[in-house]
C-alpha cells in the first residue's frame, strides 16, 4: 500500500495531535494528586477533579466519613468579592491550599488569601515578592564574616572575623577570644560554626578554596537592550579543582585546636559539615573521596580522637547522590546505613563503635526509600521494589522490617505503583496506587497491618477514553544477556490500525541516576509521547541496563561508558516487541532525547546506525568532559582519562549516518552549549550533513514549542517520507482549554 494512502504525517494528523494536546488534559476524575494530613493526625483532605471541576474533600479517620472540606460556593462568592472577579465554585483558580483549624489559605498567583470557615470572610494576607533563585552551581563559599552563632545556653556567640574563629559574651562586644590564628583568605574558616550541646566546644571547618571554573554564555537577543549580553556562571567540570575542607575541634578551656588529619580526608570530593551528638560526646562528618569509590562516616570525640564508624567502598561507584542513607539511633549508639555491597540496595545495622551487627534487608530486590524509623519498637517503614513475584520490578510497595532483619512484611501487595501519604504519627497512610495502564485507586490503610480501612476514590478515565486516547502497553523482554528482564511501554495513536505498519520512535533518557519509564497512571501516562504517536508512529520508552533501581550489576554497565546508554538492551526489547507486533517497522526507527538523552540520541546514529535511522538531540551532553562535575565524575570516575574521550560524541562524529537534528538553547546553563558546538565543529570537519536549531534566550530544554514543531516535522519527513504541512495550519486550529 502506498505510504500516502495511510494518512500518516498529514495535516489531519497534525491537527488531531494538537487538539489532543488539550483534549487529554484534566480528563481523569477522582484521582487525588496530593493528600494533606492535619497536624493532629485525625483527619486529612485532598482535591480531586470531577465532572463539575475541582472538589476539595475532607476525611475524618475515626468515623471514616467523607465530606466537603469547605463550602466551595461560599468561598467562591467571598473570594470574588475580594478580588473583584467572579469565580465558579468548582473552578477556583487557587494553588498551594492549606487547610487548618477554622480556616483555609491558598494562593492566586503571587497573592496569599486566608478565609475563615466560620464566616467565609476572605482577606488578602500577603503579596509575595518575586523570589530570587540562586543558580545551582553557585556557592557562597561559606565566607560568612560577622554572622553571630549563639551558643545553646545563650551566653556566648561565635563568629568569623579576619577568616578566623572568635567567641565573645552574648551581651556586650568584649572581651572577645580568638580560637584560631591560622585563618587567611587562602585558608579561611567557614561561617557554619557548630556548637556542642553543652556550649563548651565548637566544630568549624577550615576551607582551602579552589579557583572556580566559569561558564560563559552570550545572550544574543536580550529584551532590554539591543546589544548582546555576556553572562557567566560558576560551573565545575570533570577534573577541575575543588575546595578542600578540614573539620577542626575547638575547646573554650584553652586547649589547642584539633584538626582532622589531612591523610584521613585526602583527595576529597566533599567533607560534610560536622554534626554534634546530642550528649556532646563527639561530632560526626561524612567523607566522600574523589572518584566516588570510597565513602566514610567519621567520628571525633571531645579529646580529638578519631574513628571510622562506617567504611564503604566500591570498584565502580557509590551513588552518593541518590542512594546515600544514614540514620543514627539513640544518639549514635547504633546506625542504620544503606549500601549496595551485596549487589542490591539494602539496609545494615551498626553499633556505635562501627561494628556491623547485622544486615537488615536482603535479597534480589532493592530498598528505594526509608520512610520512618520507629526507635521504640525497633522497626523501619520503607519503600521497596522488585520483591513481589510477577510484578514489574520498578513498582514501589510499602514494607516494614525489624532492626534485626526479622519480621519483613509487605504492607501493600496490589500490582501497582504506590504513592504514600502518612499521618504525622505514622499510624495511618493514604495510598494512591496505579500503573501506567491501570487507573488510580485511593485508599486509607492502617500502617502497622496494611489493612484497608476505607476506599476513598476510584479514578474515572471514561472522559479520557472518549477523546480517543490509547492506553499505553507495558512490555518486557530479556536484554543483552538473554536473561535480565528489560521493561518499557508502547504508545499507539488514537486512530491505530493494526493492519498498517508504523515507524517506531524511542524517547530516551539513560541517565544512570534513576529509572525513567513512567509507572503512575495519572501523572505520567499522557503528554508528548501520545502527541508524537498521533502523527503516525509507535512511540516507546525503555529502561535499559546502566540505569538505577535494579541490581548494582545492572547499573554498573554505565561505569566509565556512558555511550553504552543501554542500547543493546533497547534494541533487543524493540526486536521482541516487533516480533509480537509486526506492524512495528524496525526498518524505520527514530529516537529523541534531551540532556543526557540528547547525548544518547545522537550517539544512536554514531554507534548503531544499522538500527536507528533518524535522531533529534536537544541540549545534549555530547562530551562528558564539557558537562558539570558532580554528575559526570559520579559515573565516569576520576581522574579524567581516555575513557572520557571514548564516550564522546565529538570523538565519533565522523561515524555519523542517518538524519540528525540538533536543538540547543543559547543560555543553557545546565549543559555547556559548547558541548553541542564542539560536536557541530567535528561534524562539519567530517563533512557530515545534519540540521541545527539554536533558540535565542532559551535555557536547558527540548526547544520549546518551536523546537517541538521542528522535531515532529523532522520525524515525519525522514521516517514517513512525507513532506510536513505548511506551518500556517497551527494558526488556524482551536485547541480545547484544559
Amino acid at each position: 500500500m502506498p505510504l500516502a494512502s495511510w494518512a500518516q504525517g498529514t495535516l489531519a494528523d497534525y491537527q488531531r495531535a494538537e487538539r489532543l494536546n488539550g483534549a487529554f488534559q484534566n480528563k481523569v476524575c477522582d484521582a487525588p494528586e496530593r493528600v494533606q494530613w492535619q497536624a493532629d493526625g485525625r483527619s486529612f483532605w485532598y482535591a480531586k477533579r470531577t465532572a463539575n471541576g475541582n472538589e476539595f474533600v475532607r476525611v475524618e479517620v475515626a468515623g471514616q466519613a467523607k465530606r466537603p472540606a469547605f463550602d466551595q460556593a461560599r468561598l467562591a462568592q467571598s473570594l470574588g468579592a475580594v478580588t473583584g472577579k467572579p469565580m465558579g465554585a468548582y473552578q477556583l483558580p487557587v494553588d498551594g491550599v492549606t487547610l487548618e483549624a477554622g480556616e483555609v489559605s491558598f494562593k492566586i498567583k503571587d497573592s496569599t488569601f486566608t478565609c475563615s470557615l466560620d464566616t467565609y470572610a476572605c482577606r488578602l494576607r500577603e503579596v509575595a515578592k518575586p523570589a530570587g533563585s540562586r543558580y545551582w552551581g553557585e556557592s557562597d563559599g561559606e565566607r560568612e564574616e560577622g554572622r553571630l552563632v549563639p551558643s545553646p545556653d545563650g551566653k556566648q556567640v561565635a563568629y568569623i572575623r579576619n577568616h578566623n574563629v572568635y567567641v565573645r559574651p552574648a551581651t556586650g562586644s568584649t572581651p572577645e577570644t580568638a580560637l584560631s590564628s591560622d585563618g587567611s583568605a587562602g585558608d579561611y574558616y567557614s561561617g557554619r560554626i557548630m556548637w556542642s550541646p553543652d556550649s563548651k566546644r565548637l566544630a568549624a571547618t577550615r576551607i582551602h578554596p579552589d579557583d572556580p571554573h566559569k561558564l560563559y554564555l552570550i545572550e544574543s537577543s536580550p529584551t532590554d537592550q539591543l546589544q548582546p549580553r555576556l553572562q557567566s556562571r560558576t560551573y565545575r567540570k570533570p577534573g577541575d579543582a575543588l575546595p578542600l575542607r578540614t573539620p577542626v575541634l575547638f575547646s573554650l578551656d584553652g586547649k589547642s585546636p584539633v584538626a582532622v588529619p589531612a591523610a584521613l580526608v585526602d583527595n576529597q570530593y566533599n567533607v560534610t559539615t560536622p554534626q554534634w551528638r546530642k550528649d556532646g560526646r563527639a561530632f560526626t562528618f561524612e567523607y566522600n573521596q574523589r572518584g566516588h569509590q570510597r565513602y566514610t562516616v567519621f567520628e571525633m570525640n571531645t579529646a580529638g580522637a578519631m574513628k571510622s564508624l562506617i567504611e564503604e567502598s566500591s570498584p565502580t561507584f557509590i551513588q552518593y547522590s541518590g542512594k546515600n542513607y544514614r540514620y543514627d539511633v539513640s544518639d549514635g549508639r547504633e546506625l542504620i546505613w544503606a549500601s549496595e555491597r551485596d549487589g542490591w540496595n539494602h539496609l545494615y545495622l551498626y553499633d556505635g563503635t562501627g561494628r556491623l551487627k547485622n544486615q537488615i534487608t536482603k535479597g534480589p530486590w532493592v530498598v528505594r526509600k526509608v520512610l520512618h524509623v520507629d526507635e521504640a519498637n525497633r522497626t523501619i517503614l520503607f519503600e521497596g521494589s522488585g520483591r513481589e513475584a510477577g510484578q514489574d520490578p520498578y513498582l514501589i510497595q510499602l514494607y516494614r522490617v525489624n532492626f534485626d532483619g526479622s519480621g519483613l512484611t509487605a504492607l501493600t501487595r496490589e500490582n501497582a505503583n504506590h504513592r504514600l501519604f502518612f499521618s504525622p504519627d505514622y499510624q495511618y497512610v493514604v495510598d494512591c496506587y496505579s500503573r501506567v495502564d491501570t487507573p488510580q485507586k485511593t485508599v486509607l490503610r492502617q500502617t502497622n497491618t496494611g489493612k484497608v480501612l476505607m476506599d476513598l476514590e476510584t479514578a474515572d478515565i471514561n472522559p479520557l477514553l472518549a477523546t480517543g486516547w490509547q492506553m499505553p502497553e507495558v512490555f518486557s523482554s530479556v536484554g543483552r544477556d538473554g536473561k535480565t528482564d528489560i521493561w518499557g511501554i508502547i504508545v499507539r495513536p488514537s486512530n491505530f490500525d493494526p493492519a498498517k505498519t508504523y515507524p517506531v520512535i524511542e524517547y530516551i533518557y539513560a541517565g544512570p541516576h534513576d529509572s525513567f519509564v513512567p509507572k503512575n497512571f495519572v501523572t505520567d501516562s499522557r503528554g508528548s509521547l501520545h502527541e508524537m504517536a498521533e502523527l503516525g508512529f509507535i512511540v516507546v520508552q525503555i529502561d535499559g541496563m546502566g540505569t538505577a533501581n535494579r541490581s548494582k550489576a545492572f547499573q554498573d554497565v554505565c561505569w566509565k561508558d556512558l555511550k553504552d546508554s543501554g542500547f543493546p538492551d533497547r534494541m533487543a526489547w524493540l526486536r521482541a516487541a516487533a516480533k509480537r507486533y509486526p506492524y512495528m517497522d524496525l526498518n524505520r526507527v527514530g529516537i529523541w532525547g534531551n540532556s543526557a538523552g540528547g547525548q544518547s540520541s545522537a550517539g544512536a546514529l554514531l554507534h548503531h546506525p544499522d538500527f536507528y535511522k533518524v535522531a533529534v538531540s536537544s541540549s545534549g551532553c555530547h562530551d562528558n568532559r564539557m558537562d558539570k562535575m558532580w554528575w559526570n565524575e559520579q559515573w565516569m570516575g576520576y581522574p579524567v582519562g581516555p575513557h572520557y574521550a571514548e564516550s564522546s560524541n565529538v570523538t565519533d562524529a565522523h561515524k555519523l549516518q542517518g538524519k540528525l537534528l540538533l536543538i540547543l538553547g543559547e543560555l543553557d546553563d545546565n549543559v555547556d552549549p559548547s558541548s553541542t558546538y564542539q560536536f557541530i565543529n567535528a561534524l562539519i570537519k567530517a563533512n557530515k550533513n545534519f540540521d541545527f536549531l539554536m533558540v535565542p534566550g532559551m535555557g536547558h530544554s527540548l526547544g520549546g514549542d518551536y523546537g517541538e514543531h521542528k522535531r515532529r516535522d523532522f520525524f515525519v519527513k525522514h521516517l514517513l517520507n512525507v513532506e510536513p504541512p505548511a506551518w500556517t495550519w497551527a494558526q488556524q486550529i482551536t485547541v480545547p482549554k484544559p
